[in-house]
């Protein structure tokens, strides 16, 4: 299953796909705390919400 984190600031927008779901977490952490606002997309048509990501990365 593909992840896609989304990471958007001010004007700016980065795309990246990931394979694995503790990778695109990580990842999304890491964008976050730099004051990214950060969305995973899991496949192609749901969303994770960036407080669900948390929890899934507490898991």
């Amino acid at each position: 299953m593909a992840y896609r984190i989304v990471a958007e600031r001010q004007d700016e927008t980065v795309r990246m796909d990931r394979s694995s779901m503790l990778v695109a977490v990580a990842k999304a952490r890491v964008w976050a705390s730099e004051g990214w606002k950060v969305t995973i997309i899991v496949g192609e048509e749901n969303e994770i919400a960036p407080s669900d990501a948390r929890r899934l990365s507490a898991a």
